[in-house]
């Protein structure tokens, strides 16, 4: 035997053990992550509740979540309006315009006016089953927000539509959901009439009715989101000083 052979078998023998270790890890990693992806799905599991109490769950949930991140859009549509009355352009509204689709200022204005919070928080309940559907126990996806873009965080839905699996976009918050949604709602093409309607009124009732393109019930959506506002006085979170004071029938 050459002095070689006792080298060679022995450098062999450590690639089979680096194999047989990288092998390991891939397959430890396999199963974490899906044991984590089970874990993390059994643990957003919810004990039965009365309605009274998955009410009360979702607007601790929710409603803070819609006052934070519309207080926050409130007062970035106010400085853009005062810059732009005083016929002012800068970097920051040129960014805005790219963003929201706008090609004038009176589009920007349009698509950066956050529309009433009882519609959100109506839209929410009904999109979440009041927060606890699936999508949002395991990816706080409050509002049924699909995603298209495989490089985004996302789950996919449990039943397929045909042979098409559905997905949609996974959040790191609440929050980051519903400023999602404001976004979603100031540049989509599909709510341009609901932007006009919002510049002239700020009655949901009367917002609801141009949301028809939001979900495929149509014009009954709308109505839907009514009966919600109205029953569960979602309305009132409109008003600032009676924010308070919401309760259920």
């Amino acid at each position: 035997m050459s002095e070689q052979e006792p080298t060679k078998q022995k450098n062999t023998h450590k690639r089979k053990i680096i194999i047989a270790v990288v092998l390991l890890l891939i397959i430890a990693a396999v199963i974490f992550t899906t044991n984590y992806k089970a874990k993390k799905e059994q643990e957003a599991e919810l004990p039965k509740m009365t309605v009274q109490e998955k009410k009360a769950r979702f607007k601790s949930l929710i409603v803070p979540a819609v006052d934070h991140v519309y207080s926050q859009l409130m007062v970035r549509y106010e400085k853009i309006k005062a810059k732009i009355d005083a016929g002012e352009s800068d970097a920051e509204i040129e960014a805005l315009k790219t963003e929201y689709k706008a090609t004038s200022n009176d589009e920007l204005l349009m698509a950066l006016k956050p529309h009433p919070k009882s519609i959100a928080i109506a839209q929410a309940a009904m999109e979440s089953s009041w927060a606890t559907s699936r999508f949002f126990r395991v990816a706080n996806n409050i509002f049924g927000v699909w995603s298209f873009d495989e490089d985004e965080p996302r789950v996919a839905a449990l039943q397929k539509r045909g042979d098409k699996t559905i997905w949609v976009k996974e959040y790191d918050s609440i929050e980051a959901a519903v400023y999602d949604y404001y976004r979603t709602m100031g540049r989509s093409h599909a709510f341009v009439e609901f932007r006009e309607t919002r510049m002239t009124t700020d009655d949901p009732f009367i917002l609801v009715t141009k949301l028809d393109r939001y979900s495929e019930k149509g014009s009954l959506y709308g109505e839907e989101l009514t009966s919600i506002i109205k029953f569960n006085k979602f309305h009132l979170y409109d008003d600032e000083d009676a924010a308070g004071e919401t309760g259920d029938d």
